[in-house]
């Protein structure tokens, strides 16, 4: 019998958050454990709930939703996502420039399959959403990754990401506020980011998606408010977490500065939106109530709501671990320790995050599923309550306390 195998190329593409280690959790739920999942950004399991209008407009257009919508989305909802980045200082987006997908990651797939040619390389930071160093490798193209700098608060490390620009280069990702570190980046590194761009001539891929999760004195500023129309720039935002419905599939990429100029690009994302035919209409439908509708995402984030406290709980815990620290999170829901090598021998951080799921049934992601560069980081969320961010915190600590590395 004929034997089947995966193509070629896969074979540099890894998405380790959904990996070998999820499956372990899996077998072990099967088995009748309960796992606490720390792991991936999912707000729903952890109570947090989409706001009750964003549920009665879907419901009220579902008989209107059975069809196709335009390939780019409805009308309406691109009219919003366009209003929105004009009140955010971005006056040259217009509704034409926007694509509805089925949640940021089909679109940024699409962005880069649409750009790259075998051997073209895209920047992107260390540690990463894996997302993007996977869509680069699936379309072809080569990540290269520059790094960002844990002892200043993760900050990109600008000379790094010069020096690694070739003639092969094609863009730029930015991951702001930043999955995994909570990093948001202030305007004037921004600024020097989009005078690399310039200077190159390179497409900037601006990843926002948890632009409205920000905690204290923290101001995220979108990149395409400072490109003008001398830098391409694609940002990525959606409802997956700001508006807590990641099950719906609801995000968009507008697209700003000179298009006349890439018009043969933008010539392939449209083909490529074509060939999906349209995004899920239902969810297309909850874009306008979400961003005109009343920021239910802010009593979550101003001081007394969930996710500030809960942030604030897990960073004070982690650091009290002898060997543990962690930068503080200005941004998103994640935190993205450090587990000092002179306390913890690991030289293999998947087979740690491992040991911790088996003993004490706590599931996180090994911090080189980011693309990090050495096996000494996880990541964890911060979405549980309170007193279960304790609870897993302290049983952490247990298990640390007697862990000798591998």
């Amino acid at each position: 019998m004929a034997e089947f195998k995966q193509s070629t190329k896969l074979h540099n593409v890894l998405y380790d958050i959904r990996g070998p280690i999820l499956q372990a959790a899996q077998q072990m739920e099967a088995e009748g454990h309960r796992i606490l999942k720390l792991n991936i950004g999912n707000p729903a399991p952890f109570g947090f709930e989409a706001p009750d209008a964003i549920l009665v407009d879907m419901i009220r257009h579902l008989p209107h939703a059975q069809g196709y919508s335009d390939s780019r989305g409805i009308f309406s909802a691109r009219t919003a996502v366009s209003q929105y980045y004009q009140t955010r200082g971005i006056q040259n987006i217009h509704v034409d420039d926007i694509y509805l997908g089925n949640g940021v990651s089909e679109l940024i797939t699409m962005s880069l399959m649409a750009l790259l040619d075998d051997g073209d390389e895209v920047l992107i930071p260390t540690p990463d959403y894996p997302l993007w160093t996977a869509s680069v490798a699936l379309a072809g193209g080569r990540p290269v990754h520059y790094l960002c700098d844990e002892d200043s608060g993760w900050q990109p490390d600008l000379e790094d990401l010069e020096a690694k620009i070739t003639p092969r280069t094609k863009g730029i990702v930015v991951i702001n506020p930043n999955n995994p570190t909570g990093a948001v980046y202030p305007e004037d590194t921004l600024k020097k980011i989009v005078a690399l761009a310039e200077k190159h001539g390179l497409v900037l891929f601006a990843d926002e998606i948890y632009e409205k999760i920000l905690y204290e004195d923290a101001v995220h500023v979108n990149v395409a408010s400072l490109t003008g129309d001398a830098v391409l720039c694609l940002t990525f935002s959606g409802l997956s977490k700001a508006y807590r419905v990641c099950g719906y599939r609801a995000g968009w990429m507008a697209i700003s500065g000179p298009k006349k100029d890439a018009a043969d690009y933008l010539e392939g994302i449209n083909l490529l939106a074509n060939m999906r035919l349209c995004a899920n209409v239902p969810a297309q439908h909850a874009i306008q109530t979400a961003l005109g509708g009343y920021q239910s995402i802010n009593d979550l984030i101003l001081p007394g709501g969930r996710l500030l406290e809960q942030r604030n709980k897990a960073y004070d815990m982690l650091n009290a671990i002898p060997g543990v620290s962690t930068q503080q999170a200005r941004g998103a829901m994640y935190l993205f320790p450090k587990l000092d090598p002179e306390v913890y021998r690991i030289r293999d951080d998947e087979k740690f995050v491992l040991d911790l799921l088996r003993e004490q049934k706590i599931l996180v992601s090994h911090g080189r599923a980011f693309n990090w560069v050495r096996p000494d980081h996880f990541r964890m969320v911060t979405l549980p309550l309170v007193k279960d961010l304790e609870e897993a915190i302290n049983r952490m600590a247990d298990f640390l306390s007697r862990y000798k590395g591998n």
